[in-house]
């Protein structure tokens, strides 16, 4: 008995997709860049035909312009500091997709509660007063989700935000 099951050779099944799953993920990153590209180039599109603005672009993947700029030095927020603040979402052509009043007074907590991404990193740029407009592309925003309800798939958004309070 012993001879019978010592002479039989396993083998190993081969997989049946013959791409690896790395190939399929490298791929995918391609496209994103791709995606990613032609978003951030209608984004420039967009801010070089505001030349009455002056934008700066964030080192977190967006841009922004003073709407209301504060130009004594105040603190700006910091890690589990509370903001309260307003804003409002538009589209890349002004279009009102949320309103302020729709939206409200919000507070949140830096770093400790999840807003979008583009705001997160943008308030903490500002100071108490300030107004500035945020254009943000959609893998900053909602992504290839949307919020579903008002805003699409990779969707750039833009968003005045004004800061009230830091405590």
């Amino acid at each position: 008995m012993l001879i019978c099951f010592s002479c039989s050779k396993i083998e190993p099944r081969k997989p049946i997709n013959p791409k690896p799953s790395t190939t399929l993920y490298f791929e995918a990153m391609q496209q994103n860049k791709i995606l990613n590209r032609q978003e951030d180039d209608k984004i420039l599109q967009i801010i070089k035909n505001d030349s009455l603005s002056t934008y700066y672009q964030s080192s977190n993947g967006f841009w922004y312009k003073y709407i209301n700029k504060i130009k004594e030095d105040l603190p700006t927020p910091n890690k589990g500091n509370e903001v309260t603040f307003e804003y409002n979402i538009t589209d890349l052509r002004d279009s009102i997709i949320y309103s302020k009043q729709e939206l409200g007074i919000k507070t949140y907590a830096i770093d400790k509660q999840d807003i979008i991404s583009g705001l997160q990193k943008g308030i903490k740029l500002m100071k108490i007063g300030e107004t500035i407009t945020f254009v943000i592309p959609s893998y900053s925003a909602f992504g290839i989700a949307g919020d579903g309800k008002k805003i699409g798939i990779n969707q750039s958004i833009k968003s005045t935000v004004t800061l009230i309070n830091i405590k």
